[in-house]
């Protein structure tokens, strides 16, 4: 049951990893999302540049402690990502990259919901005129 849990766990970080870097995009749909993308992405830089440990990685090293394993070594991106998915060396470019889809995120949400503020302005007006 250990390993099941630590592998759901595995997916729900990869998904909130996901939400990170890619939630300010649901904004463009569904605005309020943007006010949690906003939170997710604060925390995921803290836990990053800071010693406060995430969530995550703490129950999945309960679980694997319970496997009989030990901690993640170095942590859940060093263990999954960096040198399997990409070089390490990559970090600086990766890092600006995500920063660029976070920006045109909220940039794109900015520009959607302004427009849709704008078009229900139009209609409002619209049905006092006419």
């Amino acid at each position: 049951m250990a390993k099941f849990l630590a592998d759901v766990t595995v997916m729900l970080h990869i998904l909130a990893l996901l939400f990170i870097g890619l939630g300010g995009f649901l904004a463009w749909r569904w605005p309020k999302v943007v006010f949690v993308h906003i939170f997710f992405a604060i925390w995921g830089v803290l836990v990053n540049i800071t010693p406060i440990p995430c969530p995550l990685t703490a129950l999945e090293n309960y679980f694997r402690h319970q496997q009989g394993l030990g901690d993640l070594p170095g942590g859940f991106n060093a263990y999954y990502f960096y040198d399997t998915l990409f070089p390490r060396s990559f970090l600086p470019v990766i890092a600006v990259f995500a920063l660029a889809l976070l920006v045109l995120s909220y940039v794109g949400a900015y520009q959607r919901w302004r427009h849709r503020d704008h078009s229900g302005d139009a209609h409002a007006h619209a049905a006092h005129l006419g």
